[in-house]
């Protein structure tokens, strides 16, 4: 008996949403593995790391922080935190005086970039820097300030900051930037933010006089190439020769960004030119004026020391040796040339002045 067409076509219609219904449920079970297959390949790749997304959120709040406003300062009185006189220009002050407070950094002026809280950076150290964006202790950073457009042609390109610790030595880092326009010209704003890292600061020798000229002071110049401020906590001297040896370590004072200053015998007595300060070292001896040496004058050796706060033992930054066939006279120093890392004397002796 032949079916009707009628009830083909139902059987026919019936068998096709089967094959829907059956490919359907193959293709839902297919996308839960895929989905499975994807999750646990991620979490074996590590495609979100936490120490990774840690660090990018430090930049991003940290960058925030920084272009939000102006920062603030406050000093402390009698051990006392004195939040009467705290105050958002905190670029009026030194950096001997921002290390003594409480300091948050802010480079913005409303709605501008402050080329005055950019210029006074200098007086920031890094560690201040990276307290006062509420980074981790374990963190350091760079930053980098420049002009990316303008309508004058020779600005475009100008760096107006770059200091900071480099990220080669961290095992991880991020990098946040902002963009602010000031009347014609577009500054970017990059901070990098390194966990891990540990680097160096920078401080040298640049020019050392042993024995002076009618009865002035013995001096040593010291050069912070870097454009943040470094701390000299950590810091040491170590002069030996024919006048013995002797050490003096720093447990406070800071060197400003970009600047020299002066370890002198006799402050008082001393040329400075430019140099941003001048210390007294002939109150310990480690300096002599006049008759008294503290410096060998023809035959002895200075070494530039830095340690970290777990490390007892002192690395050398910087050194210069003297002896009697170098030809130094009396009146002369000993200077250094950062292009050929060598010591040259000078006649004319440049104190302050690099």
């Amino acid at each position: 008996m032949r079916e009707s067409p009628n009830r083909t076509r139902l059987k026919n219609s019936e068998e096709g949403l089967v094959a829907v219904i059956e490919f359907l449920t193959a293709f839902a079970l297919f996308l839960i593995i895929l989905t499975a297959f994807m999750s646990l390949a991620q979490l074996r790749l590590g495609s979100n790391d936490p120490k990774t997304d840690l660090i990018d959120k430090a930049a991003t709040d940290a960058i925030d922080r920084l272009t939000y406003g102006a920062g603030w300062y406050v000093p402390y009185a009698d051990g006392q935190r004195d939040a009467v006189n705290g105050t958002a220009n905190w670029e009026q002050f030194d950096v001997q005086t921002l290390s003594s407070g409480d300091f948050k950094p802010g480079i913005l002026e409303g709605n501008q970039i402050s080329n005055a809280k950019i210029s006074s950076l200098k007086n920031v150290t890094e560690q201040m820097m990276v307290q006062g964006l509420g980074l981790d202790f374990n963190m350091n950073l760079h930053l980098r300030i420049n002009v990316v457009s303008s309508d004058q042609e020779d600005r475009v390109g100008l760096i107006l900051f770059d200091g900071g610790t480099n990220r080669e030595s961290s095992s991880a880092s991020s990098v946040a930037s902002r963009s602010f326009t000031n009347e014609n010209e577009t500054v970017q704003v990059t901070l990098e933010v390194h966990n891990g890292g540990r680097s160096l600061p920078t401080l040298r020798l640049s020019e050392v006089l042993p024995e002076p000229n009618g009865g002035m002071p013995e001096w040593i110049e010291l050069e912070n190439p870097s454009s943040f401020a470094v701390d000299l906590r950590g810091w040491s001297l170590s002069r030996s020769g024919s006048t013995g040896d002797d050490m003096h370590l720093f447990t406070n004072g800071s060197v400003q960004g970009d600047s020299l200053i002066l370890l002198s015998g006799a402050p008082s007595l001393q040329t400075n030119g430019n140099a941003s300060e001048i210390i007294h070292m002939g109150e310990n001896g480690f300096l002599g004026v006049g008759e008294i040496d503290g410096l060998a004058n023809s035959n002895g050796r200075l070494d530039l020391l830095y340690a970290f706060e777990d490390d007892s033992n002192g690395q050398i930054m910087s050194k210069v040796v003297w002896t009697p066939i170098s030809g130094l006279s009396a009146g002369g120093s000993m200077v250094y040339n950062a292009t050929s890392g060598d010591w040259t004397i000078n006649e004319m002796p440049t104190p302050g002045d690099a």
